[in-house]
């Protein structure tokens, strides 16, 4: 059974930075490819970011590009969303999740086999 634990939401101001972790067993993480989803509060939940098994490609939603980035480390089995540039709009349960594939598909939340149970992030204005 693969289980993914999210870590590292809390409250930040505007402007201010995250690493959000998510580690992961049961397992060979490193052929997955991961993606990272969001839920604001009201509103459906949506893609944030993706990234191949080894890290070498990625993809992002048009609302974080240039100021999220993902990243992973397969020897720690660990998935990383450093988030910087926060804004209040990025208020929500981040939930990351692992697909059985090493590419990264499209971003669609039913392409992915394995979720975490989110950790919320608040950022203040």
């Amino acid at each position: 059974q693969v289980q993914l634990v999210e870590s590292g939401g809390g409250l930040v101001q505007a402007g201010g930075s995250l690493r959000l972790s998510c580690a992961i067993s049961g397992r060979t993480f490193s052929s997955y490819a991961m993606g990272w989803f969001r839920q604001a509060p009201g509103k459906e939940r949506e893609f944030v970011a993706a990234c191949t098994w080894n890290g070498a490609a990625t993809y992002y939603a048009d609302s974080v590009k240039g100021r999220f980035a993902i990243s992973r480390d397969n020897y720690e089995d660990t998935g990383y969303l450093h988030m910087s540039s926060l804004k209040p709009e990025d208020t929500a349960v981040y939930y990351c999740a692992a697909r059985r594939y090493g590419s990264i598909g499209v971003g669609k939340e039913d392409e992915y086999h394995y979720w975490g149970q989110g950790t919320r992030v608040t950022v203040s204005s």
